[in-house]
């Protein structure tokens, strides 16, 4: 029985990054003999044992055949007979199939430190075609590491194509789609893990409604970069430099589809392109299972963008409506999250990626003024009922016409 280390930690051990978490893989043993050293199993498919004392995962090594569609159609081979060079040559990249033993000795039998060099994501072998979640996974790992100067190896792009034109990544579960994008969004530039897809034409397959952006004209004057699909990508990294919250990196995605569905007559212009998105938003979170809160966030965003843009133009009346549409009394954290896609927009613009953003601080501060209005000295004052709730928003209109009034006097 042998132990090495494998996977990630030897990959950002190599990179000098921190090491999350540990995975390792034992050569000549059995899930008996496992079992009687005190681990614990938890695999299912194939036998992953959890440390006694450490709880890191330890598998036995395995080979795979492929047997039917999708990444579960595998037979899995756990035997003691399955060596460490069968078990990493059914990884998905070079960097990812390296190990190490014990007393800190390399293993590389397929060239991983070399690409780590060169800066190149490269998959292992043919056998690479046989999982389609792997055109996700790589299209991940760009993402995790676009910012180290890595990129994807041409054959290995070639191969995601081939499994995009073959149809397979239909058999990918919407959990698992999920589960990879959320992670995308998480990486230092997540924008990549969305190009490489289209690279190979995976983005059309797996979410078209963004695909479709691509393409789309909007007026220079305010997008010098033209493409939706472009401005799309530069809001998320803006997102993304802004705030580690992925569900304000997914909003920021999503708050312009609407301008796949307005009148080509009319382009580059997209008149009502904010309540236009909302369908495509809900079809994409209810195709692969997107958290509600999400989806929420990524509604409220693309109804109310362009009134948070326009925030210093609008009457006041017009700003409690928003505030109140929001629900930013009830939830202000949210609200604030909405404020930050709509910066992520505005500064989501060659050009405009160190500009000013005032309308932030404009709507934080007409929420601040409107949260001082409360009900109870009214209701002493014996307002009630339908009363009541028009005077409260008669004396929050108030306030936030005076913070309108001070803004623009502080502007002349």
């Amino acid at each position: 029985m042998q132990i090495f280390l494998v996977g990630g930690a030897v990959r950002d051990q190599l990179l000098q990054l921190p090491i999350k978490d540990r995975d390792w893989v034992v050569v000549g043993s059995s899930p008996n003999e496992m079992l009687k050293k005190g681990f614990t199993q938890v695999g299912q498919d194939f036998p992953v044992f959890l440390h006694p004392r450490t709880q890191e995962e330890y598998a036995l090594a395995r080979k795979e055949r492929k047997m039917g569609s999708g990444y579960t159609g595998f037979v899995c081979d756990s035997s003691e007979r399955v060596t460490l060079e069968e078990d990493l040559l059914r990884r998905d990249l070079t960097i990812n199939a390296m190990a190490q033993t014990e007393d800190g000795q390399l293993i590389d039998p397929y060239g991983g430190q070399s690409d780590i060099q060169l800066k190149i994501l490269r998959h292992v072998s043919s056998a690479f075609v046989e999982d389609p979640l792997r055109v996700l996974r790589v299209a991940r790992f760009a993402a995790r590491f676009h910012h180290l100067g890595f990129t994807v190896a041409q054959e290995t792009l070639d191969l995601m194509t081939d499994i995009t034109l073959s149809g397979e990544l239909d058999h990918l579960v919407a959990e698992r789609i999920c589960q990879e994008t959320l992670r995308a969004l998480s990486e230092k530039s997540p924008s990549t893990y969305f190009e490489v897809l289209r690279q190979v034409g995976a983005l059309k397959v797996l979410f078209p409604e963004i695909d479709a952006l691509f393409g789309i004209p909007q007026p220079e004057k305010y997008h010098p970069e033209i493409d939706c699909g472009i401005h799309t990508m530069m809001v998320l990294e803006q997102a993304a430099r802004l705030s580690e919250d992925v569900a304000i990196r997914f909003a920021s995605l999503m708050h312009d589809l609407g301008k796949a569905c307005t009148d080509e007559k009319l382009w580059p212009h997209h008149y009502g392109h904010e309540k236009l998105g909302l369908k495509p938003i809900k079809q994409l979170c209810a195709r692969i299972r997107i958290p509600n809160a999400f989806k929420e966030l990524s509604l409220l965003v693309s109804e109310y963008h362009t009134h948070i843009h326009k925030a210093l133009e609008l009457k006041a009346e017009t700003v409690l409506k928003v505030l109140k549409n929001c629900d930013a009394f009830r939830r202000p954290d949210r609200f604030e999250a909405i404020l930050v896609c709509a910066k992520a927009d505005s500064r989501g613009r060659t050009g405009y990626e160190e500009v000013d953003y005032p309308q932030q601080a404009y709507f934080k501060k007409a929420l601040e003024l409107a949260q001082t209005i409360q009900a109870q000295p009214l209701v002493k004052q014996g307002y009630k009922g339908k009363a009541l709730g028009e005077k409260i928003d008669q004396d929050r209109i108030q306030v936030i016409a005076q913070l309108k009034k001070q803004a623009h006097l502080s502007a002349v």
